[in-house]
């Protein structure tokens, strides 16, 4: 693999594992538990996708449709549930792992950069069978600025020290693309997790 790009990131949900449905359904189960409200699919794509559960609900307040109150009773239910999720439905993706040995073997780094928390994050990663062969993983709660502000992937570049045109991002949602477009790297924009694999990654990098 004859290439200048010394490191990739890779979003999670939608990159790495399918679970931005998973997100979608807890979070709707826990707001229907605490509220008796729910996002409409169309709502959910056009708006919240790809941005955290906190900063979500937060924009569920500004509406009105939540009280400020009921901000952390929702978030915490939300993540049981998620947790619940997957350990139900992650599986390991032979795929992704042989991505990773390839790129690895190659002197590539890989890094994670995501919106969800470190818990759900390592836990997914774990089920997907690929949470060892990461350098470095970044998640919401360890960033002042979530995406769409690129700081977690300036500090995957900075801990690396590698030039924005010497990386690679891997994305799927608009969120998340404006992240990686602002942080100056090569950005691939894919639509879901199966298009993610070696294959994907060597038409754009040889």
């Amino acid at each position: 693999m004859n290439s200048s790009i010394k490191l990739i990131i890779f979003d999670l949900d939608g990159v790495l594992v399918d679970a931005c449905e998973w997100h979608r359904t807890a979070l709707n189960e826990a707001l229907r538990d605490i509220s008796g409200y729910e996002i409409s699919l169309e709502d959910h794509h056009q708006e919240f996708n790809g941005i955290p559960t906190k900063i979500k609900l937060q924009k569920l307040v500004d509406r009105g449709v939540i009280s400020s109150e009921q901000i952390m009773p929702t978030y915490s239910l939300k993540q049981e549930k998620t947790i619940e999720v997957i350990r139900k439905k992650a599986q390991k993706r032979q795929e992704k792992i042989h991505m990773l040995e390839c790129l690895k073997k190659e002197g590539i780094s890989v890094a994670c950069f995501t919106n969800s928390i470190r818990e759900t994050t390592e836990l997914m990663l774990e089920k997907t069978g690929i949470v060892d062969l990461f350098d470095m993983i970044v998640t919401n709660q360890d960033v002042k600025k979530p995406k769409p502000d690129p700081e977690g992937y300036l500090k995957v570049l900075k801990r690396f020290n590698v030039p924005p045109s010497e990386s690679l991002i891997i994305e799927d949602s608009p969120k998340g693309m404006e992240a990686a477009i602002a942080s100056g790297s090569n950005v691939i924009q894919v639509k879901n997790p199966d298009s993610v694999n070696i294959e994907l990654i060597r038409e754009y990098i040889r």
